[in-house]
């Protein structure tokens, strides 16, 4: 049985970075302190916790004084920075660079949309943190919409200012700003702003034809991360054989049942090490299977 590994699956360029200065912090200098889950991806986070790192939430800040406070690629408002500077908290941050030009633009259509009477309005998962951090970015409220069924609570006869968290389907985002138009009193006075990270929704395209090519694919993901959800989906639509994994050892034989090759794919918070346990695993299951024939 053939078994093969996208090449292109795995770490985004944010997560990357983040993992990165995680390790540097880690390396000999005792405990770092992440607000939040660093990566949605469990596995990965019980390595990095072997080695120092302790997830905590904002609850926990008035002990953190005097230690190290790791801001995750997801970002955070600027009260997070402010409360750990009044609590003597050093901030490492690692906020993606995406996240971070798409909070300036967030801030950029308030002020727009201050000026006309207008609202700003972003696709994206309520509570996620990238989220949060973006409609923290300033006081006046950010409606938050994940889908067609939310355009209701839009009041179309004002302006609009329509974004994206990075990781937002592009389909589902033209399809909303084009309803956006049609509802719209004035379908001149929507702004559209495709926010959406291109290392991120290029994926879709790529993962449909990578699951194609195969009898059976197993998807690694964490299953609190949005963007595998996503990319999970999109490789089910392709091949209704794909099947979603955290690790290897939830792997069901079942599932290769007549399989002559499968496809390993993950999320952009998916370790490539990860990804190559699954396929060990499946190699392993393979022997045994032929072993005992």
């Amino acid at each position: 049985m053939l078994i093969e590994i996208d090449d292109k699956s795995g770490f985004c360029f944010g997560v990357v970075r983040a993992i990165t200065e995680a390790e540097k912090a880690l390396a000999g200098r005792g405990t770092v302190y992440s607000l939040g889950d660093i990566v949605h991806n469990r596995v990965e986070v019980q390595r990095l916790e072997r080695l120092g790192l302790r997830t905590v939430t904002h609850a926990d800040m008035p002990q953190l004084g005097g230690c190290r406070l790791f801001i995750r690629a997801h970002g955070e408002p600027p009260t997070t920075f402010a409360r750990a500077r009044k609590l003597g908290i050093e901030v490492i941050d690692a906020t993606c660079p995406v996240v971070a030009r798409l909070q300036a633009r967030v801030v950029r259509a308030h002020e727009r949309m201050r000026a006309v009477g207008g609202q700003v309005v972003i696709l994206g998962k309520r509570g996620h943190a990238e989220v949060v951090g973006l409609t923290g970015q300033v006081a006046a409220p950010t409606l938050v919409i994940e889908g067609a069924e939310d355009l209701e609570r839009i009041d179309f006869s004002r302006p609009l200012y329509f974004l994206s968290q990075t990781t937002q389907s592009i389909a589902l985002f033209e399809r909303l700003g084009d309803e956006m138009r049609r509802r719209a009193a004035d379908p001149d006075s929507v702004r559209i702003d495709d926010t959406i990270c291109r290392q991120v929704s290029n994926r879709e395209e790529h993962l449909s034809g990578f699951a194609r090519r195969f009898d059976a694919v197993v998807f690694v993901s964490g299953r609190k991360s949005s963007n595998g959800k996503v990319l999970y989906e999109v490789c089910r639509a392709a091949n209704p054989r794909t099947h979603q994994v955290e690790e290897a050892a939830e792997i069901d034989p079942a599932w290769f049942a007549g399989a002559e090759s499968v496809g390993i794919c993950g999320a952009t918070s998916t370790p490539k090490w990860l990804m190559k346990q699954c396929a060990d695993a499946i190699g392993a299951l393979q022997l045994r299977m032929k072993n005992e024939k």
